[in-house]
């Protein structure tokens, strides 16, 4: 199995609460009013701070998407038309039908909303329906329990700590959780978290 990164890349997947369109250096001024709170950072590998470590993530997103390693979405929160985040798809095995949903941040008047559910709701309907995933994957810092508990609320199969995973731009080394939810879970999982 293949998947089409351009399709995926093109795709625009929108509900009642957020719009998830593919991310693009015109969006750092929109970005720029969300972006510098530390708060965002504190379990992300990335760190953005001022507009040149924004203009540098932002290109590494569109690098990472037009190469096909990543596809990374911006976040729009419907009700204000602002951005809300971004958030993506990586880790893309198609030929295992597997790829994780990560790399996700929110800004601090997004955080605690509907924002994150109604985002991974439409991520995992994408994947399941439309790329034929058998499985979907996130993960972690171990030490982020709103990003844990906002995944066991939306149903996801808490499955281990990998230790040491990975270096911190603090220079700590991050114990990494993952969780999972199944093609043969999803049913279930939409129709009892995302209705």
């Amino acid at each position: 199995m293949t998947w089409n990164i351009p399709n995926i890349l093109n795709a625009t997947l929108e509900n009642d609460v957020v719009k998830l369109r593919r991310i693009g250096i015109d969006d750092k001024e929109g970005f720029a009013q969300i972006a510098y709170d530390p708060d965002s950072w504190t379990y992300m590998v990335s760190v953005v701070h001022d507009e040149p470590s924004l203009v540098t993530f932002l290109e590494r997103a569109i690098a990472d998407s037009l190469a096909g390693t990543r596809v990374v979405f911006a976040i729009i929160d419907k009700a204000s038309g602002r951005f809300a985040g971004t958030t993506a798809f990586g880790n893309l095995a198609p030929a295992d039908r597997r790829l994780e949903i990560g790399w996700s941040w929110l800004g601090a008047p997004y955080r605690g909303t509907a924002v994150n559910r109604a985002t991974k709701g439409l991520l995992l309907e994408y994947a399941f329906s439309e790329l034929g995933c058998e499985r979907v994957e996130f993960k972690t810092d171990v030490l982020n329990s709103r990003a844990r508990a906002g995944l066991k609320s939306i149903g996801a199969t808490e499955e281990g700590v990998m230790r040491s995973f990975n270096f911190m731009p603090s220079g700590r080394r991050r114990d990494a959780i993952y969780y999972s939810i199944l093609k043969a879970e999803w049913p279930d999982v939409r129709a009892t978290r995302f209705r």
